[in-house]
């Protein structure tokens, strides 16, 4: 082959490379939430003044992370945390309750983590005891974090067959 037609072969596939990667996502922009409905009739929403407004608008209402995580706003994901994800999310954001619920041995945060962890109603009472255990292993421990407790109470459940079995948890 000449050198001028390997060089315009060359510059060719790497077209069509570019125009293929420009149409598998053809949206660059801010991606999602309140400020991309908001801002998305723009005459040119592609221009840096209406991706600002919409990164600024999605910023100060917290609505990307939101619509991301629930679904709404134009996000996708079927407003599903990955199941492996939600346990842990649960945790961290009730933490303070959550802990005060295990420390009694139970209440409407320690029955909704429960819920999470695929333990049924009528193993809940079991799942309660077992938590309470777990809180004074971890606090006796002096390592008391939402994932030090996700991670004890799936281990303390492995022990147990019937909420390993209940739960799913192998």
């Amino acid at each position: 082959m000449n050198k001028g037609l390997l060089i315009a072969l060359t510059g060719v596939l790497m077209g069509v490379q570019a125009g293929v990667a420009h149409a598998v996502n053809p949206d660059n922009g801010p991606g999602c939430g309140l400020g991309k409905l908001a801002w998305a009739d723009y005459k040119t929403p592609k221009n840096i003044a209406p991706q600002v407004m919409m990164a600024t608008t999605n910023g100060t209402f917290g609505s990307q992370t939101f619509g991301i995580s629930f679904g709404t706003s134009g996000c996708t994901n079927d407003g599903k945390v990955m199941a492996g994800q939600q346990t842990n999310v649960f945790v961290a954001g009730a933490f303070e309750s959550l802990s005060e619920d295990m420390a009694r041995g139970g209440g409407e945060h320690l029955a909704t983590l429960a819920t999470l962890m695929g333990v049924p109603s009528e193993q809940q009472s079991t799942f309660f005891a077992l938590a309470q255990q777990q809180y004074g292993a971890l606090v006796g421990a002096g390592e008391l974090s939402s994932v030090a407790v996700v991670k004890a109470l799936q281990e303390a459940m492995k022990e147990q067959p019937v909420l390993a079995q209940a739960s799913g948890i192998r």
